[in-house]
């Protein structure tokens, strides 16, 4: 059989050509331009040291990254390029690759001028099968990255305004305290400053910032340096001491805080005073108290420390516990109720004096609860409010009290408007008169069958109320206020805000048959109503003598007990069908 003269025999190969010879020699010759090329201009600063670890060649990158001439690079020793924080890592990982494999590590150079590069270096091995004769280094620089990184972080662990870090640092640093912590105890200190949104309202939110930047100021007095200080939120901050030795420690340390803020803040040539609430829990030692639970715990007592009339300090407690996990619950069951269609409208007739007519409808929502059945509003809108689930319950409110509204009119029951109460979350919202045109137009009802009634508290910013109570009023919706005698808001500027009723509370109205007192205030806001020419809504009439006493003084319209309680809207139907000639 004929032998192949191209392959190999044995262990002898045919001799190459003259032009194979060319061929191989350009190929080796490209091959040493790509890799001079790639040494040359990469990115990256590439050094190339000895077996000992002095560099004896580099590229021009290397030069720049480092701020040495390469003259100047030649013959220095691995470690002298490193931070000197640095060296004994970075000389760990470099000789590492003398096992034969590349390794790749991040550290610091110091530049020639005395600062930081961070790079992210590898360090492969130069061999001849046999022996490591040198090592070449190739490093990027990441400077710019950790820059970014350092700022994310920065942004995600401090808060931007103060400069204090934020409740995810607090939280974490707390954690690493209480698995430290044996003997001494640790406590969180909840802290609101009370009244800043008055503040904010008053003069501005830069007014507000500057008074912030202030309060972190003081707050870093109140603190060892080995305890923690954060702004979790808003006009909030939290105080982790770790050297608390006992209960006995939490009232001074509390009286600290207090009396550090009774020196006037000054701002803009203006002298504030401010007062804070304070809620204290304490590290007991048990496995379940962790950092987030020290926290809740605080916050707790935060609030339980507000509702107290503010200007103290509450230590949470079991009992407070207790009581917050029943609002909890609450809270919980009333995002079910939204979910699953619990809520139910009961109407309350408002009722003309002179004619005994119906003109109006109050919606009133109630709750059917699945096991507790109905649930009154008492119960539930303070959870509702606290937690922000008033907002959507709200807004449920009005739309199905137009979609009732619009379906009576469509069966030719009454042409009256239904009234829906205002929440002060809802009122302060900047895209109310949006939602209320939308929920107008998808039920097809017109505005002047929709009566929107807000309480005196909610006028106390009078530019603000003036403002959002026109563009309500531009819709063309009815405007009442609510519990009229029981706010603060002046008379005077009752003439300024468009609206077109006064309800007078029922708790005047209860008594002006046995209290002088009240049958006047009644009287007064009567009559006072009518010379600015609004209609007058007296509520929680139960009598006739009550009745009486309201037509003698001119009163438009009543609601109440005496008239006919809230009935769900089935019930109303059938008044209204008994009553038929009777509705205007």
């Amino acid at each position: 059989m004929p032998l192949d003269s191209q392959k190999p025999f044995g262990n002898h190969r045919r001799p190459y050509t003259s032009a194979e010879h060319k061929r191989i020699e350009k190929r080796l010759r490209d091959t040493e331009q790509l890799l001079h090329s790639l040494f040359a201009h990469n990115p990256n600063a590439i050094g190339v040291f000895t077996a000992g670890g002095n560099l004896v060649r580099s590229n021009s990158t290397a030069a720049l990254l480092t701020g040495y001439s390469e003259q100047e690079l030649l013959g220095k020793s691995f470690a002298s390029f490193l931070a000197p924080d640095q060296i004994s890592l970075g000389v760990y990982y470099f000789t590492r690759a003398a096992n034969g494999s590349p390794r790749t590590f991040e550290t610091v150079l110091l530049h020639k001028n005395g600062y930081r590069i961070e790079v992210n270096a590898t360090s492969v091995p130069i061999t001849d099968g046999r022996r490591i004769n040198g090592f070449v280094v190739i490093c990027q620089d990441i400077s710019e990255r950790k820059r970014n990184e350092n700022r994310i972080r920065h942004m995600a662990y401090y808060d931007d305004m103060t400069g204090l870090p934020n409740r995810r640092y607090f939280i974490e640093k707390l954690s690493e305290a209480l698995t430290s912590a044996r003997k001494d105890k640790v406590a969180v200190f909840y802290t609101d400053i009370d009244r800043f949104k008055l503040v904010n309202d008053s003069f501005g939110h830069d007014y507000g910032n500057m008074l912030m930047l202030q309060l972190a100021e003081r707050f870093t007095h109140c603190i060892a340096p080995s305890d923690l200080l954060a702004r979790t939120e808003g006009d909030k901050f939290a105080i982790a001491y770790l050297d608390i030795s006992g209960a006995e420690e939490l009232r001074p340390r509390a009286e600290m805080i207090a009396k550090m803020l009774e020196q006037p803040f000054v701002v803009g040539g203006d002298s504030i005073h401010l007062s804070v609430s304070i809620g204290i829990s304490l590290y007991s030692g048990t496995e379940e108290e962790d950092a987030e639970t020290l926290m809740k715990y605080a916050e707790i007592a935060l609030s339980r420390s507000k509702e107290s009339g503010k200007n103290n300090y509450q230590v949470f407690n079991q009992a407070m516990k207790t009581g917050s996990l029943q609002k909890l619950k609450m809270e919980s069951e009333l995002r079910r109720a939204l979910q699953n269609g619990e809520f139910e409208l009961y109407y309350q007739p408002q009722m003309e004096v002179s004619s005994g007519k119906i003109v109006g409808m109050e919606a009133l929502i109630r709750w059917m609860h699945p096991t507790r059945g109905i649930v009154p509003p008492r119960e539930f809108i303070p959870v509702a409010e606290e937690s922000g689930l008033i907002v959507p319950i709200g807004e449920w409110v009005i739309m199905e009290a137009c979609r009732q509204n619009k379906k009576w009119q469509d069966e030719q029951l009454l042409h009256v408007p239904v009234s829906v109460n205002l929440s002060v979350r809802q009122f302060l919202q900047p895209s109310l008169k949006e939602k209320i045109a939308n929920m107008l137009e998808i039920t097809g009802l017109a505005p002047e069958y929709l009566d929107l009634e807000i309480t005196e508290s909610m006028t106390m910013d009078v530019d603000f109320a003036t403002t959002n109570l026109l563009e309500l009023k531009n819709l063309g919706v009815q405007i009442s206020i609510d519990d009229f005698g029981t706010g603060y808001s002046s008379l005077s500027y009752l003439k300024k805000f468009p609206i077109d009723k006064l309800k007078i509370d029922y708790s005047f109205v209860r008594d002006i048959m046995s209290d002088p007192n009240d049958a006047a205030i009644v009287a007064t806001i009567i009559s006072m109503a009518h010379h600015l020419h609004l209609e007058v809504i007296a509520e929680g009439v139960e009598t006739k003598e009550q009745l009486t006493f309201l037509d003698r003084n001119r009163c438009n319209h009543i609601q109440g007990y005496w008239f006919s309680p809230p009935v769900n809207s089935v019930q109303i139907e059938e008044l209204l069908h008994s009553r038929r000639s009777e509705v205007s």
